[in-house]
């Protein structure tokens, strides 16, 4: 066998590249990513070590760990220490779930929005605010003095979803998605690491491919974080922290049981890694369990959504930052943000402060009970994650059918709705699934519809 000679080793990639374009690393790079997107390497596949990859290109290793790098930064790569470099399922799946535009030809399960029908109480509320006399300083810039009192009434919103915190660790940002930017932005730098449940929030995927910051899976039991899988990950994955979505989990509508916050807690705490608590879903529940922020204030980043609590069009989140992350974090905030909308922040406070966003939620739960009940009704003979008190569901599906095929063939028959695909987290095996909001059609009639040709195709595969 002579050097460099792999005729008789099997190595699931064999690039040709142009030597003559420099840099080699780039040219090499631009190589793994075509055949990524084309299809010639699947999502799941084990590339060839990197030394062997060397030895077979005959270039310096350095050459090959810059190149798969750089696919990694873009989130085409995934790779953990004993295992080796796959080639990430998510590679290909569109992250961004919100369409410019509502597909007119298709009834909307995909993405997660309330339920329309319980803003009467914001209208009334912001009727009375312009028909104030000093109503033109809504439509002006808003000062941070302006908002202390607007701080109390985050603090009581926050204290509803199960963690009780105080005025001095506060800051507004425009939504959820825009408080997880800033965080990320602040706080981690390109080449970093963080851990994620196998199927996570796609926002956060985007924003940290935008930023280079590698996403790390960690396996789950009974459908929530191991945390002896988080503790491995501090220890052998050189993971700076962790994102959570411990109620009422996006996408598999799953619960954190309250033992397992206190054991990430307790891990976070003993590794001395950063917890970014997402509690867009606290809400859901009639009587909210502990945050992971209770049991780890000086470790937890806590964000409190009101989009699917409250509405998604007052574009505000309130977050619990310890001191030790706060001026760096305000000061992402204020690059991103330069300042929320004195207009919908005093709507929310006032909401809020008058008690009045308690019935909202009452009419966004009520109304989600009355919907999954259908969701029962007709999926009855599947299985369907998720509790009544939800905006969506994890639909499983049936041996042999994918979620990225079965929601190209929902699509088909006039339904969207989200495979699994899209939520994968690197080299984790996608679930068969997919996620089903039960929120977002209009009206009762239009999610039947749904429903009936969802249960349609599910029987087809049979």
């Amino acid at each position: 066998m002579t050097i460099n000679s792999f005729e008789d080793y099997p190595m699931t990639w064999t690039p040709s590249i142009d030597k003559n374009k420099k840099p080699i690393y780039q040219a090499l790079a631009k190589q793994l990513e075509d055949d990524i997107l084309n299809g010639v390497l699947l999502p799941g596949t084990k590339l060839p070590p990197q030394r062997e990859l060397a030895d077979y290109l005959n270039l310096n290793l350095s050459t090959i760990s810059k190149a798969f790098k750089m696919c990694g930064l873009k989130g085409l790569l995934s790779s953990s220490v004993g295992s080796g470099t796959f080639v990430a399922y998510d590679a290909m799946s569109n992250a961004y779930l919100l369409e410019d535009t509502k597909p007119k030809h298709l009834i909307e399960m995909g993405a997660t929005l309330p339920d329309n029908d319980s803003y009467r109480l914001l209208q009334l509320q912001l009727k009375n605010m312009v028909q104030e006399n000093d109503f033109e300083k809504w439509f002006g810039y808003g000062r941070a003095g302006d908002s202390l009192w607007q701080k109390d009434a985050a603090v009581k919103f926050i204290k509803r979803g199960g963690f009780e915190t105080t005025v001095d660790h506060i800051l507004f940002a425009n939504g959820g998605q825009n408080a997880i930017t800033a965080t990320l932005a602040s706080l981690y730098k390109s080449g970093d690491r963080i851990g994620a449940d196998s199927h996570t929030y796609p926002g956060l995927k985007t924003v940290a491919a935008m930023f280079g910051i590698q996403i790390v899976p960690i396996k789950a039991e009974n459908h929530v974080m191991s945390p002896s899988a988080f503790e491995d990950a501090c220890k052998n994955e050189h993971i700076k922290g962790i994102y959570l979505v411990p109620d009422y989990h996006n996408p598999t509508a799953c619960c954190m049981p309250v033992e397992t916050r206190k054991e990430i807690a307790d891990i976070a705490k003993k590794h001395n890694k950063i917890i970014i608590e997402d509690a867009t879903y606290n809400l859901h529940h009639i009587d909210p369990l502990p945050a992971i922020a209770s049991f780890a204030p000086e470790q937890t980043i806590y964000i409190a959504s009101l989009s699917k609590s409250i509405a998604p069009g007052l574009r505000l989140a309130y977050i619990a930052v310890p001191n030790q992350f706060k001026e760096k974090i305000s000061k992402a905030l204020y690059n991103l943000n330069i300042s929320v909308s004195s207009l919908l922040a005093e709507l929310a406070a006032r909401t809020i402060v008058s008690n009045q966003f308690e019935g909202l939620i009452k009419a966004h739960r009520a109304e989600a009970v009355r919907r999954n009940k259908m969701v029962d009704y007709y999926l009855a003979d599947y299985t369907c994650l998720g509790a009544e008190i939800g905006i969506f569901r994890w639909l499983l599906l049936p041996e042999g059918m994918t979620g990225a095929k079965f929601e190209l063939l929902a699509a088909h028959q006039g339904v969207q709705v989200y495979a699994a695909e899209r939520f994968v987290v690197g080299n984790s095996c996608p679930d068969r699934a997919v996620r089903v909001a039960v929120c977002a059609p209009e009206t009762m009639e239009e999610l039947e519809r749904g429903l009936i040709i969802l249960e349609g195709l599910l029987k087809s595969i049979h």
